[in-house]
């Protein structure tokens, strides 16, 4: 009952983070472009009320006029609509849907079977760890040195040192799985952090002082700008991050810090491209088709490098007498016709590709989460070899082919045992 509950809370929660962020993205998106399309205004009075920017547009059947003034407007509206709440529970749900999925189970999530370099306990501490600590040196970095002259380019090269230390550091302490997770939940806390502790209260502070009718500083306008902008940056790394855990074959890479880091930088090399299109049709920078050739370049490259190498055809072996190996679509002969050498490495391919190993290995990975004692995820289990006979296809494409299972622990897994499945499944996938 217990994981049955757990599995509708994850379900609940995931729909809800789902619809969240994409508000909250589509939000952001949406205002970088305003901000990058706006043109200055041509009606005087729009000029003489303080407007710096409008844009004309058409959607819906409906034409609209947004317009942004350079500090403040003349007299505050009496209903003025505040974006933060997408923001804010994209974070709680995704922060309880993390509680859920991986630090309620950390011994199987958060630490390796392989390689324990941490206790479940000391892997949660560190979970959370990451992400209090980089929001407090990536908003150290801000506050230093984010007004001074050419801040942003300084901002922007010590962010991308922290991430890739980060990576680093999560990739080898977690398993594939979350580490890519969690450089995601990072990255995401920052965003949410910015609105939470700077963004709205730039602004609650200037629609107090337009109320108590002080002038406005353009400061906290400033700040805000820059930390949206980060935002916007930061968006397209943590979607692939959160995307990549359904990939086993790339979280759990040997050097998937690397792989990641690389993903990460064509992302937000691909968002530079779409902020600054934008301003190109306005003419007022060169067209930037240079960022989208890096980050599609990046991909390229990243995937020719993780394309799987070339494995040599293993013959079927079938079991026959002791001394003789038969290979599918031969008949065995009548008296023994291989060497010794030859007749114990076909027994070892034929043992290693056996029913009998495979179980063994299921017995030991995955019959914790698919049996009749517990409730079988997916609905997959594997108590008879009947079942696992039915399931055989399923097996092979998330062990062999997706690298997927074990869920979240993927690198329990050695590839002589994944060899083990492609060996049975190939054979014949036999249970007798």
């Amino acid at each position: 009952m217990d994981s049955y509950i757990l599995d509708w809370a994850n379900l609940l929660l995931r729909w809800l983070h789902v619809i969240t962020a994409i508000a909250w993205v589509g939000s952001s998106f949406y205002f970088v472009f305003l901000d990058s399309s706006l043109t200055p205004p041509v009606d005087d009075d729009l000029k003489k009320q303080g407007v710096s920017g409008e844009l004309w547009a058409v959607h819906g059947g409906g034409f609209y006029h947004p317009v942004k003034f350079a500090v403040s407007p003349p007299k505050l509206p009496e209903h003025l609509h505040w974006f933060f709440w997408e923001s804010y529970t994209t974070w709680l749900s995704g922060f309880a849907l993390l509680t859920v999925s991986y630090l309620w189970n950390a011994n199987v999530y958060l630490v390796n079977p392989a390689n324990p370099l941490m206790s479940p306990h000391m892997a949660i501490a560190a979970a959370l760890a990451f992400l209090v600590v980089f929001w407090l040196l990536y908003d150290g970095i801000c506050r230093v040195f984010g007004q001074r002259e050419k801040g942003d380019a300084i901002v922007g090269a010590l962010v991308l040192v922290l991430v890739c230390i980060a990576a680093f550091l999560a990739c080898h302490l977690f398993p594939g799985q979350a580490a890519f997770l969690l450089m995601g939940a990072m990255l995401a806390t920052s965003m949410s952090a910015n609105v939470f502790f700077w963004i709205i209260p730039g602004q609650r502070t200037v629609v107090a002082d337009l109320k108590a009718g002080k002038p406005v500083d353009p400061i906290h306008g400033k700040r805000g700008k820059q930390r949206s902008v980060h935002n916007t940056y930061f968006t397209l790394p943590v979607l692939f991050a959160m995307l990549s855990t359904h990939y086993g074959w790339l979280n759990n890479h040997p050097q998937n810090w690397l792989v990641l880091i690389l993903m990460m930088f064509a992302g937000a090399a691909i968002r530079q491209f779409f902020v600054m299109r934008h301003g190109y049709k306005l003419g007022r920078n060169p067209h930037p088709w240079k960022y989208a050739a890096v980050g599609v370049l990046l991909l390229i490259a990243t995937a020719v490098w993780l394309k799987p190498a070339p494995q040599p055809a293993t013959p079927a072996v079938s079991l026959a007498p002791v001394g003789q190996v038969v290979v599918q679509g031969e008949q065995p002969d009548a008296a023994p016709a291989t060497s010794g050498v030859e007749s114990t490495s076909g027994a070892a391919a034929a043992s290693a590709g056996s029913y009998e190993n495979v179980r063994a290995i299921m017995q030991q990975h995955c019959v914790v989460c698919h049996s009749s004692a517990t409730i079988a995820q997916k609905n997959v289990k594997f108590d008879t070899p009947e079942d696992v006979k039915s399931h055989a296809q399923q097996i092979y494409a998330q062990v062999v082919q997706l690298r997927k299972m074990p869920f979240g622990n993927p690198g329990a897994l050695s590839d002589e045992e994944r060899n083990s499945f492609k060996r049975w499944f190939e054979s014949g996938a036999a249970v007798q």
